[in-house]
């Protein structure tokens, strides 16, 4: 999923003025006849209600078209919809938008037809500011959900771009013990890396070939603590290993540079409770020699690692 399309949501003042500058424009070349020929009149008033029905109608179908639908969304943007805006809020102001639609298109069909049997310049004229007092009715009756629309939108821009239907590796473990740095070796990727805990502020991304297929891998951060307490990064990162793993690959630092040895398998136990396959991934083995503990099957190179992604892959169905 992508939500950079998504489309800027203006307020109702803004739609409402381009509306009517629409409207006056479609009807300027008609002026010099109006003094002198009611029907010109007539089809300038026309002209004006089908530009301001074109407008609105152009520019509410780009917003209610580049959200998705909400329902239809995958497990893991669901859930992060949730706790990063309020579900029910954000599908209230859809439905509010599209009601606008379908006002402005019920008032500019009944308007049009009044104008278009009217014989009477007066009540042509009357209908003609009637329709305009209707249409901005609308869209300010509407104006808080566009102001949340453009709220989510912004938001939603800041997703992860994660691929949901495609094998995925998420790889976890505690700060600055070496993920983002497996991921690059893996991937190929150019994540952000330093020697400081805490560099990675999103989720990280990046793929693979194994075996001719695509494989995705998430550099997850966050210690999986209690999901009220993390950060929202953290709970994306919660949400991606819980949605869209198809297998965990734990990374455990022996050099104890950041986290000594007994916490770091505290919170391996803790991720294999989760239900998910789990591969061990032992780094820094550069600068450690092979200390650590002796966890089985534990894969100490990034060629190990592929492979274990594969046998992980074929014994899942994957290929």
């Amino acid at each position: 999923m992508n939500f950079q399309g998504l489309a800027k949501v203006e307020t109702a003042d803004w739609y409402i003025d381009l509306a009517f500058r629409n409207a006056k424009k479609s009807a300027s070349e008609m002026k010099s006849q109006m003094r002198a020929n009611p029907s010109a009149i007539k089809r300038a008033e026309l002209a004006k209600i089908s530009a301001v029905n074109r407008t609105l109608k152009r520019h509410l179908d780009l917003v209610l078209t580049s959200f998705p639908s909400l329902d239809s969304l995958p497990e893991f943007y669901q859930e992060l919809v949730r706790i990063t805006l309020d579900y029910a809020e954000l599908k209230k102001s859809l439905g509010a938008a599209r009601w606008a639609q379908q006002k402005v298109r019920f008032f500019s069909d009944s308007f049009h037809n009044k104008i278009k049997r009217c014989r009477d310049f007066q009540r042509m004229t009357s209908y003609s500011r009637e329709y305009y007092g209707r249409i901005s009715s609308v869209m300010k009756q509407v104006k808080r959900q566009l102001e949340y629309l453009e709220h989510s939108r912004r938001v939603m821009k800041g997703f992860p771009n994660v691929k949901t239907k495609i094998f995925t590796v998420c790889i976890a473990g505690f700060p600055n013990v070496g993920k983002t740095t497996l991921l690059a070796k893996l991937t190929g990727s150019k994540p952000e890396i330093a020697d400081y805990a805490f560099t990675t502020k999103k989720l990280n991304i990046g793929y693979a070939n194994i075996n001719n297929h695509k494989v995705q891998f998430i550099d997850t951060p966050g210690t999986i603590d209690r999901f009220e307490k993390m950060n929202p990064i953290e709970q994306q990162a919660h949400l991606a290993i819980k949605y869209c793993a198809d297998l965990l690959v734990y990374v455990f630092d022996p050099s104890e540079q950041g986290y000594d040895q007994k916490k770091q398998l505290q919170l391996m136990n803790r991720l294999g409770k989760i239900g998910k396959s789990m591969v061990v991934y032992i780094s820094k083995t550069d600068i450690t020699k092979g200390a650590g503990p002796r966890i089985k099957d534990a894969c100490r190179s990034p060629e190990e690692l592929r492979k274990a992604v594969s046998s992980a892959m074929e014994s899942g169905g994957a290929f």
